[in-house]
């Protein structure tokens, strides 16, 4: 009878490890990895990379599901006289040689999912320096690499076994546990009565009113207000308050559609942590129609490489996360559609 206590003891703890899956971000020398809440990691070289970059992701659980690929690209477009990506490739000054199979090609992207080719591959240029063009200043460092690739192994819970990239052991593949299961947030409802013009107005003179109340540093010619249909009964209020040299703070505010107004300021809370607290502003706001979505935006610099985005989803109480993305390196690589995301939901 011990025994089973014990063993439903941990399997509980082994059930909340599963559910409650903490995301990651980390640096190593000249590689970032980003694992999320689903333990789906990704890493890539950052940095003075000139448009040549590496990118490796691979999912949690049994399966060898991973996907390597390297891009000549990012902000600036090359070109279009550019000699092909492959044919170029360096590794400490020598060609990179590929291998027939296994490789999907085309003249700036190169991309495996085939799981022996990408590990003979990171086995290849794990303890080499750099990857670089030859003609050309692009440069993918491969300093950190290998603690990288250690990192997604421990994150993953892949040490000692058969699908460990850098610590292999004798553990079988279903010794490594799946996926953590997705937190669930509420469906968008139908889309909601568009305002009338006469609720249009109630809204923006009630936020007009808000501003006046309020003390915000931003000139009052932007102080901005905005409004939304959420529900068929109530709306969002957005206000434009602080500015800073990328970014605006603003205020917002769930509204009854009906007189007499009521109203609950819009609160932000993240579902873990980060730098200390799960509080989060609401930077450069915006409520996409089509998704029906709160989205935020802090810029790290106004060429918007690098930041967090948030998008919320309404559930008829509060906004609660649906995706969280947060790319640290100012790299010129890519905008915030394509920025690693901690946090998913289903």
């Amino acid at each position: 009878m011990r025994y089973r206590v014990i063993f439903f003891f941990l399997f509980g703890l082994l059930s909340t490890r599963l559910l409650w899956a903490a995301p990651a971000q980390r640096a190593f020398s000249d590689w970032q990895v980003t694992c999320n809440n689903q333990n789906f990691c990704v890493a890539r070289n950052a940095g003075d990379h000139h448009g040549l970059v590496m990118t490796l992701s691979r999912s949690a659980g049994a399966h060898t599901d991973a996907v390597l690929r390297i891009d000549r690209g990012g902000f600036s477009t090359p070109s279009p006289d550019e000699p092909a990506l492959a044919p170029r490739l360096l590794l400490d000054g020598r060609p990179l040689a590929l291998s027939a199979v296994g490789w999907k090609i085309s003249p700036w992207h190169l991309l495996s999912d085939d799981a022996a080719t990408i590990a003979a591959f990171l086995q290849t240029v794990q303890e080499a320096q750099a990857i670089t063009l030859y003609g050309g200043a692009q440069r993918i460092s491969l300093a950190g690499l290998k603690a990288a690739l250690l990192f997604i192994d421990a994150q993953q819970k892949r040490v000692g076994s058969e699908t460990a990239w850098i610590e292999k052991g004798d553990s079988p593949p279903l010794s490594v546990p799946p996926a953590p299961a997705l937190h669930s947030v509420a469906a968008v409802e139908p889309a909601p009565m568009p305002l009338s013009e006469e609720e249009r107005d109630d809204l923006l003179d009630y936020g007009n009113r808000r501003i006046d109340a309020l003390y915000c540093s931003l000139d009052p010619f932007r102080r901005t207000v905005r409004v939304a249909a959420l529900t068929d009964d109530k709306a969002l209020i957005m206000i434009a308050c602080e500015a800073g040299a990328y970014n605006t703070v603003d205020l917002a505010w769930v509204v009854t559609r009906r007189k007499p107004l009521v109203s609950r300021a819009v609160r932000l809370r993240l579902p873990f942590q980060t730098s200390g607290s799960n509080a989060t502003e609401l930077m450069n706001v915006a409520f996409d129609e089509r998704s029906r979505e709160l989205v935020t935006l802090a810029k790290g610099r106004g060429l918007t490489d690098c930041g967090v985005q948030t998008r919320w989803r309404f559930d008829g109480q509060r906004f609660r996360l649906v995706r969280y993305a947060k790319e640290p390196s100012c790299d010129g690589w890519h905008g915030p559609d394509a920025w690693p995301t901690l946090w998913i939901t289903r």
